[in-house]
């Protein structure tokens, strides 16, 4: 397959794009054009959203996400590789059966509607959706990110970790995610390359998740690989030796 230089990075919930700001340079240094967009209500230094929430947030849900990405898709020369992570995973997946990827990536993915999570996934994100809560979006406190994103790296960086990524979150992008049939997938529709990333020591979404999710695609719709990189958790992407899961993807889509 001809091979797209553009890749599109999408962060996931509880954070902002800052966190793909070391694997933009990564791309880039390898010769990629590399767009890591911030999703609706989450641009902004991080602290200053945690201190003034971006008047967008309340009102973004999942569907808005994936148009905003797929609004960005279209105006690009190419397909772009797209890699998301955690609930943008999902995003991934929506746009590879859109039609709007050359390749997908889904790191740490969440699961579509139609695959059921484990008692772990909801058990952890549980708060996330609001339900009981009488505030307007989720803010995680240090404990929770502790648990839930940093759960492997030293407890020295935790405190760093949050203050520099951690930003409140839409209670509409998670119900989406579990009420509205836009969030189910396909997965007998022809599609491009779909790879999954997961962390062996993922709370969020652990890895049997990320197993389940890659094997209800079916083997004569598309090439699906998974890779799953052991001691990695939800913060596979920011926690030290993040190199080596982004020079994995690479390989793999450049090896296609």
């Amino acid at each position: 397959m001809s091979k797209s230089k553009t890749i599109v990075l999408i962060h996931g919930n509880f954070v902002n794009d800052k966190t793909w700001a070391d694997w933009k340079k990564h791309y880039e240094q390898k010769g990629y054009t590399v767009y890591t967009p911030a999703n609706p209500g989450h641009d902004g230094n991080p602290a200053d959203l945690r201190t003034k929430v971006h008047p967008d947030l309340t009102k973004t849900g999942f569907i808005d996400i994936v148009n905003n990405i797929s609004r960005l898709i279209d105006t690009l020369p190419e397909k772009p590789l797209v890699i998301g992570h955690s609930m943008a995973g999902m995003a991934t997946l929506k746009l590879v059966e859109l039609g709007k990827a050359a390749a997908g990536v889904s790191i740490d993915g969440a699961p579509p509607k139609n695959v059921f999570p484990p008692f772990q996934t909801l058990k952890t994100v549980i708060p996330a959706f609001g339900f009981f809560s009488s505030s307007k979006y989720f803010m995680g406190s240090r404990k929770w990110y502790d648990y839930a994103f940093f759960n492997t790296i030293p407890e020295a960086q935790k405190s760093i970790a949050f203050e520099k990524f951690a930003v409140p979150e839409s209670y509409k992008v998670s119900r989406e995610l579990v009420l509205n049939s836009f969030s189910n997938i396909n997965f007998k529709k022809p599609h491009e390359p779909i790879l999954f990333v997961g962390g062996g020591s993922d709370h969020i979404f652990p890895p049997n998740l990320t197993e389940t999710i890659a094997s209800r695609y079916k083997e004569n719709a598309g090439r699906v690989d998974l890779k799953i990189f052991d001691g990695k958790s939800h913060f596979i992407c920011g926690e030290p030796g993040w190199e080596s899961v982004a020079d994995y993807i690479l390989n793999w889509y450049e090896n296609l």
